[in-house]
């Protein structure tokens, strides 16, 4: 039985294959997810785009496929933007249409095989029916791997982020109404490239919460992370309307070190809030996970802000959005000290430890013995990193959820988020400090 490792509050798909985030919108008091799954099993394959709600980021309710594979067409990843303006032309009056960017993968037996191109859909219900544009693909390349679409609005019109996947770059594009598209600039490679680059997004925070603000661009890419297999990175620098320029000095930053978040994006229409949710898994195993009747679950949504360092750069930081019902456990690890906390079974049975090294600046998470972890010979089992630059001690929290483990360091200057799965749920807590 598999049923104790499915998280409460970490979103899963009922019965069904799930992966990247796509479509994260806030709407009339409604947060929605869209994301990748197969309709028709658990294995990836058929990609559509799977729909769930939530008033409060915790608790979800499962929906209907929201756009659908065809026999011509899987649809890969993207975004939603409410068109306040109706700049598309597609509202009905009443309310401002939702309209989604989404990569149309054209299969065999469609005139366009073997490219990929972006689509627009709209609704006009808040989200729950959509309708295909008729001139779709509304963008395209004449290209195998662009992808990925991340829409928002800006003083000059409407933004778009988006990937050319094997060549490492995004490229960036400009729209009035959203369906006339020019291009602007492309950015990259640059720090990891040693996967494919996936599922971008851009956006400005204030630093530090004054009146100075920068740029935070993200991408994912398919190898190469922190932990082995997929991660994902960010930029931070300035976007001047048309081109995204790092800071001097900026190769790349992880947004989390651990092995299982991946495709993280933020929600459309949150006013000042940046909130974002990454796929709480990794490619290099997503297919074998021990979980036979769901496959993967998404990260808590993540509340970030951009805050100067004791060296001075602006990092990011996470602040999760916490229920009260999940396991957690705060440290205060002092400078030079060494704390280790290890939860396991109410038997003593499936030990996962977490090891804050004050002194040799490093944190560890051992899942060597946290119940199966033979299912992939690439299934990580000691993830280590370096902790970031700080003044003093080491605040740390770790919240539990089933098989989704998230840890947040430094007042979330660094976050480590792995998949476990013990033989019973994870309970008990022990500390230890030297």
């Amino acid at each position: 039985m598999t049923s104790h490792l499915r998280p409460t509050r970490h979103f899963t798909p009922r019965s069904t294959w799930m992966n990247d985030p796509n479509g994260l919108v806030f709407v009339d008091g409604v947060y929605h997810l869209f994301f990748q799954t197969n309709p028709e099993g658990v294995e990836w394959g058929n990609m559509s785009w799977g729909h769930a709600t939530s008033p409060d980021l915790l608790t979800w309710t499962e929906h209907d496929v929201a756009l659908r594979f065809s026999e011509q067409e899987a649809v890969f990843s993207g975004s939603v933007v409410v068109d306040h303006g109706n700049t598309s032309g597609l509202g009905d009056g009443d309310a401002p249409p939702l309209v989604a960017l989404y990569t149309s993968h054209y299969e065999v037996g469609s005139p366009r095989a073997g490219t990929q191109a972006q689509s627009l859909a709209w609704s006009t219900d808040g989200g729950m029916t959509w309708r295909r544009y008729p001139g779709n693909p509304v963008l395209c390349r004449q290209s195998a791997d662009f992808r990925d679409p991340k829409v928002f609005g800006h003083p000059t019109g409407w933004v778009m982020v988006a990937v050319e996947a094997n060549h490492r770059q995004v490229v960036l594009y400009r729209s009035d109404d959203l369906l006339a598209w020019e291009h602007l600039s492309t950015f990259g490679p640059l720090g990891s490239t040693e996967g494919v680059w996936e599922c971008p997004d851009l956006f400005e925070l204030p630093v530090d919460g004054g009146p100075q603000t920068a740029w935070v661009l993200v991408v994912s890419l398919g190898a190469g992370g922190p932990a082995g297999g997929s991660g994902t990175q960010y930029f931070v620098g300035d976007f001047d309307d048309r081109t995204f320029t790092p800071l001097p000095g900026d190769t790349g930053r992880w947004l989390d070190v651990g092995p299982d978040h991946y495709a993280a994006v933020s929600f459309d229409n949150t006013g000042d809030r940046r909130i974002m949710i990454g796929w709480a898994s990794n490619w290099a195993y997503a297919r074998r996970t021990p979980t036979p009747t769901w496959r993967s679950s998404m990260s808590l949504a993540r509340e970030v802000s951009l805050r100067r360092s004791p060296g001075g750069r602006p990092v990011l930081h996470q602040d999760p959005v916490l229920p009260d019902d999940l396991l957690q456990h705060r440290l205060a690890v002092p400078a030079g000290v060494r704390s280790t906390l290890t939860l396991t079974t109410d038997e003593g049975r499936d030990p996962l430890v977490l090891t804050v090294d004050a002194g040799a600046d490093r944190i560890t998470l051992d899942r060597s013995r946290c119940g199966d972890v033979t299912f992939s010979p690439d299934f990580p089992t000691v993830v280590e990193a370096p902790l970031p630059d700080r003044d003093g001690a080491v605040d740390v929290l770790v919240v539990v959820d089933a098989s989704v483990v998230e840890v947040y360091a430094l007042d979330g200057a660094l976050t480590l988020t792995a998949q476990v799965f013990p033989s019973a749920p994870l309970t008990t807590l022990g500390v230890d400090a030297a």
